[in-house]
């Protein structure tokens, strides 16, 4: 026996024996029988998609013989199986072309956290307390379709879906799920979402999707507040095209000119980085664009339809002269100006905006604006600009509605939501706790969750079923950006469940039949994959595809690369952009008396928590944040004359407080800011959510007023104002803080 297996065995043993002693004999670890053939030492690459942000990278999963803790039919023990050892991009995918950012890398954290919910779990006290005991799959689904049946008739409308952003056949699921009830009330739910680009982007070029910007072809990009190397859009594809704008082309290298208050990750790559008061973006965009048509940088005649959506551009946008925006902002007319030359004279050229510019009550003109911008240059549908990824022949636009909207219905509508099940949403942290969300949610009478941890959300379910982890279930998807071409991704399970979960999509499937009449005619698959399996069907009569003889040939090739993706480029600017009244520049709302609340407060996706979805993972906890180093906590960015006036030093404790609320954290003392305005990470300060992320740091979302974006019902997370107090001495965990000099007292004498 080799020391290594010894060592694996004594472990068993002492576990056993320590469950034993404190009287559990009920939770021996047994040795389960293998229930697939490996070949030990012998290393297998699987394709995989990551799901921990947006962007749908493409991944290959390296999976190896070993043995793992996990449950089997309510059993707790060992079984040899195969595992996910490491995580790398896939080469072959469009959208990484074989990178991988830290997220990426941490999905294994995903499985084998020791907090995962292991089998179906019943509540058992008050709503809330956390209190659950295990129960079968069958005693689970019997509960969950007893509740649906009795949604028929008028009482059909009080069914409610609310989960994460979805793609693919997991959003069609969904949807005809949905329907089937006889529903309309499926939600959509995610703090960073980039519904206000979207719908500017619809408006404008006629495309209801999130841009691709052609990086590694452009000269010169404009960038508002777009933290697109971070965590903005699609940040990987973006990364690579940005690394060859800069150094894959002899003798040519792209100039970035990045407009925020708070530098970003990208802001700190930039050329030039030009401090822009929080919601004026969009003016200063039209700034800029006034320059180039009064200096006739482009042709007057140039097609531009985005600008039929902007109020007074037919004049010549006489109320953005640069010299009446710089008085408006304190930049300099010069300045804008210089920047629009540029811009035409350095062609193609491209602007992005996104992160707070369109968070603000002004978002929806603020993305209008920079799209007119954009068509100015003659970016649109050319290499080097805006591009669109081809969406799928079958793509459907579901139904949805805002958070705020079925909050609002709840409030004020009696029994208006009786059932509702959740899935990867957690809007009770990522919500003002002003906004009400969590009294709505605990008048529903039963809630059930498809969530694999309990968080401050799932923890009032009546009723867990817990998904498999994204490594042990089928995926598919369909990247909304990030290429030039039409990407459909798809992946078997990389290594069997560890314990008995369930895929969300088949616990659905199963429900939809077992209830029967419309909601089973909706849902004709037995199975997620077969499910799959007919898309991808559909997509080989649709597409033609040449690389396949029949469409089993097409489906076995997909999943073996990890998905479908189209040989031509697309180039279409806009199909059929919108006609509606010219849009006017409203000045931005923001919450708090300048006065009393004299700085904007800027919460910001972190790089390693994202929206604090990922904050359970310990990998990410104890990695050093890219710009300040700090680890294991939570910061408030502070200036450093802000910090003076105030008599604030670096990690002191500061209490911030808007009207909604107030928080502690240590401040940061950086010239990254500008001084009226202080930033803060989200991702920490969970009360629930495993033994890594509970009661760490705190959550800057918490204190935001609930204000929200007209055009969308989306959270306007940028306008809120605080005032600052200094309440003692804080700790910051940094990288390298104690990698300064030894004291002289420590040295050897």
């Amino acid at each position: 026996m080799e020391r290594r297996d010894f060592l694996k065995l004594s472990a068993v043993s002492g576990a056993t024996a320590a469950l034993e002693g404190c009287g559990n004999p009920d939770h021996h670890l047994i040795r389960f029988i293998p229930e697939e053939d490996l070949i030990p030492g012998i290393a297998t690459w699987k394709p995989s998609i990551c799901t921990l942000c947006p962007a749908g990278c493409g991944t290959l999963v390296r999976v190896m013989q070993g043995e793992a803790e996990v449950v089997r039919k309510g059993q707790f023990g060992i079984l040899k199986m195969g595992l996910a050892k490491k995580i790398e991009g896939n080469p072959a995918h469009p959208i990484n072309q074989g990178k991988l950012c830290p997220r990426g890398q941490a999905t294994l954290q995903v499985t084998y956290h020791p907090d995962r919910i292991k089998t179906p779990l019943k509540r058992t006290g008050a709503r809330g307390a956390g209190q659950f005991h295990e129960i079968s799959w069958d005693e689970a689904i019997k509960e969950l379709v007893s509740k649906l049946s009795e949604l028929t008739g008028e009482k059909a409308s009080g069914f409610a879906f609310l989960t994460s952003p979805l793609r693919g056949q997991r959003a069609n699921i969904v949807s005809n799920f949905t329907l089937g009830m006889h529903a309309t009330r499926w939600t959509q739910f995610a703090l960073f979402d980039d519904q206000i680009s979207r719908f500017a982007n619809f408006e404008s070029f006629g495309h209801l999707a999130p841009m691709t910007a052609d990086l590694g072809q452009t000269n010169y990009i404009i960038s508002f507040g777009a933290d697109f190397l971070g965590t903005w859009n699609s940040p990987v594809a973006q990364a690579i095209g940005y690394g060859h704008m800069r150094n894959g082309r002899p003798g040519q290298r792209g100039k970035l000119v990045q407009f925020e208050s708070r530098v970003s990750q990208t802001g700190a790559n930039a050329d030039e980085l030009i401090s822009c008061p929080p919601g004026m973006e969009g003016t200063v965009a039209l700034a800029i664009a006034h320059a180039i048509l009064a200096e006739k940088l482009r042709p007057a005649n140039a097609p531009n339809a985005a600008a039929a959506h902007i109020d007074g551009w037919a004049a010549g946008l006489p109320n953005y002269a640069p010299e009446k925006v710089a008085a408006q902002s304190g930049m300099s007319a010069a300045t804008i100006t210089r920047i629009a030359r540029e811009a035409a004279t350095n062609q193609p050229a491209v602007a992005l905006i996104g992160d707070a510019p369109t968070s603000h009550t002004n978002g929806y003109f603020n993305a209008l604006a920079v799209n007119a911008l954009n068509s100015l240059l003659g970016s649109v549908g050319k290499p080097g600009g805006v591009l669109f990824t081809p969406p799928p022949p079958s793509a459907k636009n579901m139904p949805t509605g805002s958070l705020a909207a079925m909050i609002r219905q709840i409030q004020t509508i009696p029994d208006a939501v009786t059932v509702l099940l959740l899935y990867n949403a957690n809007p009770i942290f990522a919500m003002p706790a002003s906004s009400g969300v969590k009294e709505a949610l605990e008048r529903i009478p039963f809630i059930a969750s498809f969530g694999s941890f309990i968080d401050e959300t799932s923890v009032l379910a009546d009723l867990i079923l817990p998904d498999h982890s994204p490594l042990e279930s089928w995926l598919d998807d369909l990247p909304p950006s990030g290429s030039k071409e039409l990407v459909t991704s798809v992946a078997p399970p990389a290594m069997k469940p560890l314990h008995d979960t369930r895929s969300m999509p088949d616990v659905v499937l199963d429900i939809a039949q077992q209830l029967g009449g419309d909601v089973a005619k909706a849902l004709p698959w037995k199975t997620y994959d077969e499910a799959i399996q007919a898309s991808f069907t559909q997509l080989y009569k649709d597409k033609a595809a040449k690389n396949a003889k029949d469409a089993d040939e097409f489906w076995k090739k997909a999943q073996d690369q990890g998905g479908w993706w189209a040989a031509e480029e697309s180039n279409s600017a806009s199909p059929t952009p919108t006609k509606s009244a010219p849009v006017k520049n409203v000045a931005p709302q923001f919450d708090g008396d300048p006065k009393q609340f004299p700085f904007h407060f800027l919460p910001f996706p972190s790089q390693l928590f994202y929206d604090g979805s990922l904050a359970h993972l310990p990998w990410m906890q104890e990695m050093p944040d890219p710009l300040s180093t700090v680890m294991w906590g939570t910061w408030v960015e502070m200036n450093p004359q802000t910090a003076k006036d105030l008599g604030i030093e670096q990690a002191d404790l500061v209490e911030i407080a808007s009207q909604h609320g107030k928080l502690q954290a240590p401040a940061l003392v950086t010239p990254t800011i500008a001084p009226d305005c202080v930033a803060m990470p989200v991702g920490q300060g969970h009360e629930n959510y495993t033994r890594y992320a509970t009661n760490r740091g705190a959550n800057p979302v918490s204190i935001l007023a609930p204000l929200t974006i007209e055009e969308t019902g989306t959270l306007a997370w940028a306008a809120t104002r605080v005032k600052l107090t200094a309440v003692g001495r804080g700790k910051l965990v940094m990288f390298g803080a104690s990698l300064e000099e030894a004291s002289p007292e420590l040295k050897h004498r």
